[in-house]
């Protein structure tokens, strides 16, 4: 008995370190703050369902018809996604990054419902700034394509992007830490939820990624609905996917958008 309540002492401490690892954020005053004036951004204040108090940017480009719900990924915050707003806005969509619950200037601790809640809160937000859902385009960066595609699978959209996305959680702890990875680390199913996507797809993977193997964009991609589209950026890797892509990152999303109004 005794070493039966070790044992499940130790798989819960193992299991809750492994679910702590999956989140790396970065809190304020942490992230590159001036950013925001060069953007030339607004503070975007949300409140989830939970009552968790959230902080974003919102960048309205002149007018543009879509409006881009961004879901970033497990690092960092709002600041370090600078790149990903020119480029988003420079495409034809206005856009709307939050960190979330724990991240940058936002309250409370993450989690995988957490997060799918802040995610509800950021789509309401664009409701309210007069958006419709053949309006809102979701796109989701690594960790974010997960609560992108949950948002998508519950919520009407006018598109999903997917960049890095992974297949789930624990085929990803499968790859990292074969056999007991799976026992420790769940969630973020996306191909269980891809299907029930209607909305036109488009995945972007680096061909070079070393935290989310390529092939896990290729295999999102087959599950999802068409319309869908599949871009592999050949030399690019998991963090460097947009400098990479250079001018073509902007023209894919481009023309992405002009399918989509």
């Amino acid at each position: 008995m005794r070493w039966s309540l070790l044992a499940a002492a130790g798989y819960g401490i193992l299991s809750y370190l492994a679910h702590r690892s999956i989140y790396f954020p970065a809190k304020y005053p942490a992230g590159w703050w001036d950013e925001q004036k060069r953007l030339g951004a607004e503070d975007a204040h949300l409140t989830s369902s939970d009552g968790v108090k959230l902080h974003g940017w919102w960048l309205r480009r002149a007018g543009a018809k879509i409006a881009t719900l961004f879901l970033h990924g497990n690092a960092g915050n709002v600041t370090h996604r600078s790149l990903a707003m020119a480029a988003i806005t420079a495409a034809g969509s206005s856009i709307l990054v939050i960190d979330y619950r724990g991240y940058g200037k936002s309250e409370g601790r993450p989690s995988e419902r957490g997060l799918y809640a802040d995610a509800d809160a950021a789509y309401a937000f664009l409701l309210g700034q007069g958006y419709t859902p053949d309006n809102i385009v979701l796109h989701g960066e690594s960790l974010g394509c997960a609560v992108a595609v949950d948002l998508a699978a519950r919520q009407s959209c006018a598109g999903l992007v997917l960049e890095a996305p992974f297949t789930s959680a624990r085929d990803v702890a499968d790859r990292v830490l074969p056999f007991l990875g799976p026992l420790l680390v769940w969630g973020y199913d996306s191909k269980a939820k891809i299907a029930a996507v209607k909305a036109p797809l488009l995945v972007i993977h680096g061909g070079r990624d070393e935290i989310i193997d390529v092939e896990m964009g290729r295999q999102l991609h087959g599950l999802g609905n068409e319309p869908k589209d599949l871009w592999i950026v050949p030399a690019a890797g998991h963090n460097n996917l947009i400098p990479t892509a250079g001018p073509a990152y902007g023209d894919r999303l481009s023309a992405f958008y002009a399918r989509l109004q």
